[in-house]
């Protein structure tokens, strides 16, 4: 089994801040570091290091070779990452002392996949295959129905919320995933309750009070808790639960202890600094479990 992530590829800049600055504030970074990021890289890079063959579809800008090498020493599979005109995207991410994060995203080449290529990608998946996607790129609804033809399990971030992306995409999607704050924000744009939305599984991932899964086939309802942990930085922490969580359901597990790895593997990134490179190994994380 495989992994396809139709996902962004940024470069991210992370500033280290006392508190996070208030209109017309100025204020000194007390760090500065450069790294590795995008939601979808991140997923990309969070279900490599959980142990799944990870294709990853993006772009990047044609002067950025260390970022599919990066990605590459990962355990990434970047045949489908394309040069394309332009530049790689980027984001601003401000830390506070809390590790608490405000991010400003430009999104690059990330918005310029090609639709052919997509598919030539996709096309090479087999039936049972997982396609991860986000809201960091275009042709996320393209990518979703041509999945589902070809019978794989769609997961889907609907991040950053964009409430026309979710429901171009919503039909074709398996599992959707979401923040409390995004879950809110989707069912009252709906003016529906989550029990309503037509997917056939949701996640809802509320921080440090864990994760929430539900089936709106049958009603069933799971809940995963997760451990205490002093946070340093919550950047990625989401994606680093998401990658995990496909890593598990393409290896045969359960949702529940898809959950409760990802759970675990999430607490352990925001004890660290970064994005991709911070996410930890299935090594590392059954050490920190144990």
């Amino acid at each position: 089994m495989a992994i396809y992530n139709l996902g962004s590829v940024n470069i991210d800049h992370f500033y280290t801040l006392p508190h996070f600055p208030k209109p017309g504030e100025t204020l000194h970074a007390s760090d500065h570091a450069l790294g590795l990021g995008g939601k979808g890289t991140n997923q990309s890079v969070a279900a490599a290091k959980a142990g799944a063959q990870v294709f990853h579809i993006g772009a990047i800008g044609k002067d950025d070779d260390w970022v599919r090498e990066r990605m590459n020493s990962y355990g990434v599979d970047t045949t489908y990452v394309h040069d394309v005109a332009g530049v790689t995207g980027h984001a601003i991410i401000n830390v506070d002392a809390a590790g608490e994060n405000t991010i400003v995203l430009q999104p690059g080449v990330n918005v310029k996949q090609d639709a052919e290529a997509v598919l030539d990608a996709i096309d090479n998946a087999q039936e049972g295959d997982t396609l991860l996607l986000q809201n960091e790129t275009n042709l996320q609804d393209h990518a979703a129905r041509f999945a589902l033809v070809k019978k794989m399990r769609v997961i889907y971030s609907a991040a950053p919320f964009d409430v026309t992306a979710v429901t171009n995409v919503i039909s074709d999607v398996s599992i959707l995933v979401m923040n409390s704050v995004e879950a809110a924000q989707l069912t009252s744009a709906l003016g529906v309750t989550l029990d309503k939305l037509p997917v056939p599984q949701l996640i809802v991932t509320l921080g440090s009070k864990g994760a929430m899964w539900r089936s709106n086939e049958t009603g069933e309802v799971i809940e995963v808790s997760v451990p205490k942990v002093t946070p340093v930085d919550t950047t990625a922490a989401g994606d680093t639960f998401i990658g995990y969580v496909a890593a598990g359901l393409d290896e045969g597990l359960t949702i529940k202890d898809a959950m409760e790895w990802a759970s675990q593997a999430a607490a352990l990134k925001v004890t660290r600094k970064g994005t991709a490179d911070a996410i930890p190994t299935a090594d590392e994380v059954a050490a920190f479990s144990a």
